[in-house]
């Protein structure tokens, strides 16, 4: 099985919590826990808005030596590295580093900037725990 359908099925348990460890393992259903967490890598508390919900999930592809450029997020984040390697640092100069298999809860409301720090593409895909009409995203100087 390659490392993005693995990652595939692991996305799947993710979302799907603890319930996810009522299925039956065996050769057809495996489950691999990749966070479980109430807290961002920065340490805050995970807390979700009020409102309608929209989920949003986005592949993100930075190539060798690219950056994010500076940014926040205004709601709950989370990621999967497909391929390749990503570091994140926060405007403290604090950073995180996750690689290719790795999950990241990112950090809410806090300025960072992402980084491939490799010679190959990072590849992950990210999901979005957001409210109808708010921006997930914002640039920042």
């Amino acid at each position: 099985m390659n490392l993005a359908r693995k990652l595939g099925w692991a996305v799947v348990a993710f979302w799907i919590g603890a319930n996810a460890w009522a299925l039956e393992p065996g050769a057809a259903v495996q489950v691999v826990q990749l966070a479980k967490t109430g807290s961002s890598w920065d340490g805050k508390p995970v807390s979700y808005p009020s409102g309608k919900a929209e989920i949003t999930v986005l592949t993100v592809e930075i190539a060798p030596g690219g950056e994010t450029g500076w940014h926040e997020h205004a709601v709950p984040s989370f990621a999967a590295m497909l391929e390749g390697e990503l570091e994140v640092f926060l405007k403290d100069g604090r950073s995180k580093r996750i690689k290719a298999g790795d999950a990241l809860v990112e950090v809410v409301n806090t300025i960072h900037n992402g980084r491939n720090p490799g010679k190959v593409p990072a590849k992950l895909v990210v999901f979005y725990a957001g409210v109808e009409g708010i921006q997930h995203t914002a640039k920042r100087p």
